[in-house]
């Protein structure tokens, strides 16, 4: 499962529809979620901690969450089918275990927002509905990764691997002590 956050909302420029855009840590790959214009409203909202006179349909939500002794653990969005996301809400509830409900995305990216929850996504899903962020970046990457690969035979790629599984991990200053019979004068 990959943690993603809101990187904001945006409107498609064909159907002026919003969207929800949510981004990997790496910053990298973002799945975008088709909304409404009540449901945008609603995750603005959370994104802004904006604090209305009266609660909105989310904060409600929330404080009914906490009087109920409920805590959401993590919001999931761990599937598409036609061409639908499906979420789940993972509620704690004390020491009596787990709790799962069925939820739109939206309105679970909406209450996590309120609630300081994590958003997570299988990474199936996002592999299947990521678009990347940064191509220039990623072309980079794949270049510099090709050149390695040019300059480097299976032997020399053996001999590091082989090299990296011997040596311990080091603190920073810390030199490898030479094997017993392999230093100078052995």
């Amino acid at each position: 499962m990959v943690e993603m956050r809101v990187a904001g909302i945006a409107l498609d420029a064909a159907s002026r529809s919003p969207i929800v855009l949510l981004r990997d840590p790496a910053g990298r790959r973002q799945v975008p979620i088709w909304i409404d214009q009540a449901q945008a409203q609603n995750i603005l909202s959370g994104l802004n901690r904006e604090r209305p006179p009266r609660p909105l349909s989310h904060d409600l939500m929330a404080s009914l969450l906490e009087a109920g002794g409920l805590q959401l653990e993590r919001v999931i969005i761990h599937a598409i089918e036609d061409n639908t996301f499906r979420a789940v809400l993972k509620l704690q509830h004390g020491s009596e275990g787990c709790i799962e409900l069925d939820a739109r995305p939206s309105d679970a990216i909406a209450l996590a927002l309120r609630t300081d929850s994590g958003i997570w996504m299988l990474e199936e899903v996002v592999a299947d509905a990521s678009i990347p962020v940064d191509a220039e970046a990623d072309a980079e990457d794949q270049e510099d990764f090709r050149r390695f690969l040019d300059r480097t035979s299976p032997a020399d790629l053996i001999r590091h691997i082989g090299r990296t599984v011997a040596e311990p991990d080091l603190g920073p200053g810390e030199a490898p002590e030479a094997p017993e019979g392999d230093g100078p004068g052995a």
